[in-house]
């Protein structure tokens, strides 16, 4: 039979995508509506979990026929996605941030990855950050951050990671940190984790210098929770920026980065301990708007 009649084409891939959601009213369609060409078929099932959310989250996720939402008065997302865990029954399983723009043909790439025996036990696909509708401090961090140069496969800070069922039983829960994929990426070696090749996943900046501030500060909570190490990661990845400022922009660039990593590192003196309680959120990128500019494919 020809390779390209209809009946040639691979099986759909099985898996579940889980979605903890907390006040994302104004983009939790605009996520879900890219991933109905995967619930055209049986073998993928969505699931929102909702948790300790004021707004009408849930009632948006529910207009996306095809999903199901589960709703919790725990405002946490470790626990919201143990509850998306509680509920699947499919595998792999991604893990999506509300608020990501991923196109269905990367994740059935993703869950086709980690099905084969031979493939990684975690995965997700490459990801861009659109600074399109970002002030120019914004972008010139994007920029900055965008040429230090990564040590190995880096399965946080797109997101959105997935796991094969072998590679969960690393885990029985997802433990009540900050960062969370900092804390999932940890859990596997190099040889066992993969950024794969696919349409990339499309992360939105932060559009001014606050709301940039409020999410750097969180992550930079996440790594002192998890290692205590983070002044020294900090130090080392300026170091690193710095040997490549090659003109007047690029020096601009990277004094901006180190302006606002110091900044965070003296506001989180303030909130370490906070865990999951405390949960700065970009409310700066949640009006749903298109994306097209980007920086930083990674």
């Amino acid at each position: 039979m020809p390779a390209n009649t209809p009946d040639a084409r691979p099986a759909p891939p099985t898996g579940a995508v889980i979605v903890p959601a907390h006040n994302e009213e104004r983009v939790i369609e605009r996520t879900l509506h890219r991933l109905l060409p995967l619930l055209a078929h049986d073998t993928v099932e969505v699931i929102v979990v909702v948790n300790g959310s004021t707004d009408g989250t849930a009632a948006a996720a529910r207009h996306v026929p095809g999903v199901t939402v589960i709703e919790s008065g725990i405002g946490s997302k470790p626990a919201a996605m143990n509850l998306g865990d509680a509920a699947a029954t499919r595998w792999p399983r991604l893990y999506l941030d509300a608020d990501i723009d991923v196109e269905p043909e990367a994740v059935e790439a993703v869950f086709r990855s980690l099905a084969d025996p031979r493939g990684p036990l975690a995965a997700r696909p490459a990801s861009v950050i659109d600074t399109s509708a970002s002030s120019f401090p914004v972008r010139a961090y994007y920029r900055a951050r965008a040429r230090i140069p990564e040590r190995g496969t880096r399965l946080w800070g797109a997101g959105l990671y997935a796991v094969s069922r072998e590679g969960h039983e690393r885990f029985d829960a997802f433990a009540d940190v900050t960062a969370d994929d900092s804390w999932f990426d940890a859990l596997f070696a190099e040889d066992e984790k993969e950024v794969l090749p696919t349409s990339p996943a499309r992360v939105h900046a932060p559009t001014n210098t606050a709301a940039l501030l409020a999410i750097l500060s969180r992550h930079r909570r996440g790594y002192v929770e998890l290692d205590g190490d983070a002044a020294a990661q900090s130090t080392d990845r300026v170091a690193a920026l710095l040997r490549t400022i090659r003109g007047p922009r690029s020096a601009f660039d990277a004094c901006c980065y180190a302006a606002l990593a110091a900044a965070a590192r003296l506001r989180t003196r303030r909130t370490v301990g906070a865990g999951t309680r405390r949960w700065e959120t970009d409310g700066t990128t949640r009006a749903g708007r298109p994306a097209h500019g980007t920086v930083g494919a990674r």
